[in-house]
């Protein structure tokens, strides 16, 4: 099977509180990312926790965006989904950077769809030799005491 889609997640974290926690800059982001990849916004929607914190999606013709924020972390967990070749997804998270400002991110970039060949498919399976190993030479040892008295 080809990759359908790019998916993209993103650990913003050392972001401002206050930036994480309005929802109307979270969402003007959003949407300016959406803008900017080549994306097609279907449906916008959001949640804001009390006392801190929100949650917002944009459905997307291509597939979606989410952000969940915990201000009192300074932390973002950003979710770029996108399926077909015109949208960009690398640009929505480069613009929910400069919007956000985060001192450190960890991107992870999954390849959706992709299985790569047959053999990948099956699972592996991992022995490790050197228990089985000492538990052998163990036994040899207690044998050999036991017949030394």
């Amino acid at each position: 099977m080809k990759v359908i889609g790019k998916h993209l997640t993103v650990d913003m974290y050392g972001c401002s509180f206050e930036v994480l926690d309005d929802l109307e800059f979270v969402k003007n982001a959003m949407i300016t990312a959406v803008k900017e990849a080549n994306m097609t916004l279907l449906d916008f929607s959001s949640y804001k926790f009390e006392p801190q914190g929100l949650t917002a999606l944009a459905l997307l013709a291509e597939s979606h965006i989410s952000i969940h924020t915990y201000p009192e972390l300074g932390y973002a967990a950003v979710d770029v989904f996108t399926c077909g070749d015109h949208s960009r997804p690398d640009k929505a998270v480069a613009v929910l950077k400069s919007f956000l400002k985060p001192e450190k991110t960890k991107t992870t970039n999954i390849k959706r769809g992709d299985f790569g060949a047959e053999k990948d498919m099956k699972p592996k399976v991992s022995v490790s030799i050197a228990p089985l190993r000492r538990v052998r030479n163990t036994g040899a040892k207690v044998l050999n005491f036991l017949r030394a008295k």
